[in-house]
């Protein structure tokens, strides 16, 4: 941890200690200040000990890790004479991303590389045995075996899409050392646990730029996702053009939608990266924006508008009239053009039946058929476009809901409820993806998401039956999410699920884990994610300056609150500003993780492990040292003065660590009262009520009862 902590700090301590000579506050930021701030590229591959990854890992910083490593002697140096060749025929696919690849190690290491790859010898050897298929299967073989050794490389693959996860693995081994950039020799034969391993991005509910789809792309290939789930319709919003109903998208979309043209180009954009395409068009339910232009569609009389505010909505498609399968007919024949993926998606969920059982000649025909609720009236639509999504070749994908007797056991059931619902899914027959704990807006920590295993250790599932879950989905849900703040929703967070998905079920160091996703954590903003920039940017904007440093010393020790709780609090709606405080803290900042392991170690050794006490202390004074300058400034600034409170209790914060690191160390014990004041202070922070919450506040107390129990046992 040493090397890892000296590595990592460099650049910034730098700035420290530049600050400490010049006298300026105004440079001398918080660590992790300077770390979104100034760390670039050149960071990208360094290697350090990792904490016990056995099997030839350590030393390694891959994400995901891989099936089987064996690390052997030597370096392939990596230099302008570096030459690649192909066994065997290629296609476009692999032409474009080895080149994509080239271009990645050119910008890691500095050097101009040949990008010839006709000749007949190379040092780069890639032998591919098929082609890129037209329309990427969920059941192509994503293998892969890749060998260096001080002389070559060797990539071998028996398709595109393993070739493309065998690059992004070698770009993540590459070493930028003082002595020149180069590879370790490795052998490396992997393959994914699980075919389906997706995201899942919602931009019904807030309309996401085109760029913003692209480039999480670019990061969905580098973890080796392969679903970008594209939730494209709500009741707030209808996001892609139809030539058959236009007024879709005229009327019910604000003017924020995504062109044929331009969906194509996401399609052929995530397939040069072994990305399939799933759309997702919400229905029975979760559909007024269809009603806007379309109101025939509605089970009730309308008017309708685009809704503003989220939540269930009684509005949903009248399942009874023929006429609304034959719009269905048209509407899903055109949308199976735009997205020839095999899977569609037609959400499902939280239809609550109210406006069919308002409408009287709902209620007849219900009667009529036998049909004797509202889930029932369901099943019957279901049923009634499962036949139209089989028709043009489409396997259906709904969320637990569609999960009702009579549908065939070739459609795939996304479970939102949980493992119980994935598995009892699994014991009906019915293939599966786990959702449920992979939901970025609840804000939890990636080493939460990172223990949630789609087949979990304790599984009552036979063979057979687990061979039916697929794989699971990280969920990006729109309500709280803007351009300029869902890369650091999504982002690292979802690099450590992607694992999760990906790599053996017994990979699961935690300790490990965060290391490798800091480093992948700047892998993706050397891509063009703006999980770094975009929160900064949004910072210096609140504070107004170019160094916010006083701001991101209270940021770096908060996280936003879950979905829930901000929209309790808020109130949040489609028009709600996403410009706030809230809006620039990051979901488990490096703090929350790296204090807790300083904590446990500092007392796991009696408070004798000075460098962790330093740097506790490091942290603990400048909190302690913030008030009340940092309080008094947020109150001159209207977005930030309701949460200058918030300035006090870090510094509250700062000095019960303190004390209790005292009393750890110091010959002095804790009297009674400081330690039940101290809990009392912790217990007020935790329970305020605000739109960010400290990350440290368990460590701390853990610092306060065990300067206590010292206290009670020393005389």
């Amino acid at each position: 941890m040493e090397v890892h902590f000296r590595q990592k700090t460099e650049n910034c301590e730098q700035a420290v200690e530049l600050a400490g000579r010049h006298k300026s506050p105004a440079i001398k930021w918080s660590r992790y200040a300077c770390m979104m701030g100034l760390l670039g590229s050149a960071m990208l591959a360094g290697a350090t000990p990792n904490s016990g990854v056995g099997g030839g890992r350590a030393s390694l910083s891959l994400m995901p890790i891989p099936a089987s490593i064996t690390r052997q002697a030597g370096v392939f140096p990596v230099s302008s004479s570096l030459t690649v060749q192909f066994a065997t025929t290629h296609d476009a696919v692999l032409q474009e991303a080895t080149q994509r690849a080239l271009k990645r190690l050119e910008a890691e290491t500095g050097l101009e590389l040949s990008r010839k790859m006709d000749g007949v010898s190379g040092t780069f050897l890639i032998d591919v045995t098929h082609s890129a298929e037209a329309v990427q299967s969920l059941d192509e073989d994503e293998s892969y075996t890749l060998q260096v050794n001080p002389i070559g490389i060797r990539l071998q693959a028996p398709t595109d899409l393993g070739a493309l996860h065998g690059l992004q693995t070698l770009l993540q081994l590459v070493q930028v050392t003082p002595s020149g950039p180069s590879i370790p020799a490795v052998t490396i034969h992997d393959q994914p646990r699980f075919r389906w391993r997706g995201l899942m991005i919602d931009c019904g509910r807030h309309f996401e730029p085109l760029p913003v789809i692209l480039r999480t792309l670019d990061g969905m290939e580098a973890v080796k996702m392969n679903v970008l789930h594209w939730h494209l319709t709500e009741d707030q919003g209808f996001r892609v053009e139809s030539m058959r109903f236009p007024k879709l998208q005229e009327m019910g979309s604000d003017g924020q939608y995504y062109t044929q043209a331009q969906i194509r180009e996401v399609v052929a954009y995530a397939h040069a990266r072994g990305i399939r395409v799933v759309p997702e068009f919400d229905m029975p339910g979760h559909t007024t924006s269809w009603f806007v232009g379309y109101s025939d569609l509605a089970s009730g009389p309308g008017p309708y508008a685009v809704q503003r505010r989220f939540g269930v909505h009684d509005p949903a498609i009248d399942p009874t009239r023929e006429s609304t399968y034959k719009f269905l007919d048209r509407f899903i024949g055109e949308m199976a053009d735009l997205f020839p993926d095999a899977y569609m998606h037609i959400g499902g969920d939280e239809s609550n039946g109210k406006q069919w059982l308002a409408n009287p000649r709902i209620r007849v025909f219900m009667h009529d058929h036998g049909i004797q609720n509202a889930a029932g009236l369901q099943v019957y639509f279901n049923q009634r476009l499962l036949k139209i999504l089989t028709k043009y070749h489409k396997h259906m994908v709904g969320w637990d809901e569609i999960l009702t007797p009579g549908l065939p056991k070739d459609i795939v059931v996304q479970s939102w409820r949980g493992v119980a619902s994935l598995a009892q899914g699994a014991k009906e027959g019915y293939q599966g993806i786990l959702s449920a704990p992979y939901y970025l807006d609840g804000m939890h920590s990636a080493e939460t998401h990172y223990l949630a295993d789609p087949i979990p250790d304790n599984t009552d599932l036979t063979q057979e039956q687990q061979a039916l879950i697929l794989g699971g989905e990280v969920c990006m849900w729109g309500e709280q999410i803007a351009p300029w703040t869902i890369d650091s929703r999504i982002w690292p967070r979802a690099a450590a699920i992607a694992e999760r998905f990906w790599s053996p079920s017994t990979v699961r160091d935690v300790p490990d884990m965060y290391r490798r996703l800091d480093k992948m954590t700047l892998r993706l903003d050397a891509l063009g994610l703006q999980q770094i920039s975009g929160p900064q940017r949004l910072r210096r904007e609140l504070a107004g300056t170019e160094a916010p440093w006083r701001l991101n010393l209270l940021l770096n020790a908060v996280e936003p609150v879950s979905f829930g709780e901000r929209y309790t609090l808020q109130h949040t709606d489609q028009l709600t500003p996403l410009y706030g405080l809230v809006d620039a803290a990051t979901p488990d900042p490096p703090l929350r993780h790296e204090f807790a392991e300083a904590v446990q170690r500092v007392l796991a050794q009696g408070g004798d492990s000075t460098e962790d006490r330093e740097r506790l202390l490091h942290w603990l004074e400048e909190w302690r040292a913030s008030d009340p300058e940092l309080g008094l400034w947020m109150q001159q600034i209207p977005q930030l003065a309701p949460y200058s409170v918030e300035a006090h209790n870090l510094a509250t914060l700062g000095v019960i660590g303190t004390e209790s690191l005292s009393y750890l160390q110091g010959p002095l014990q804790a009297p009674p009262e400081w330690a039940q004041r101290a809990l009392a202070q912790l217990q007020m922070i935790e329970q305020h009520k605000s739109l960010v919450r400290f990350v440290m506040i368990d460590s701390i107390r853990r610092m306060v009862l065990a300067a206590a129990e010292k206290g009670g046992q020393k005389k």
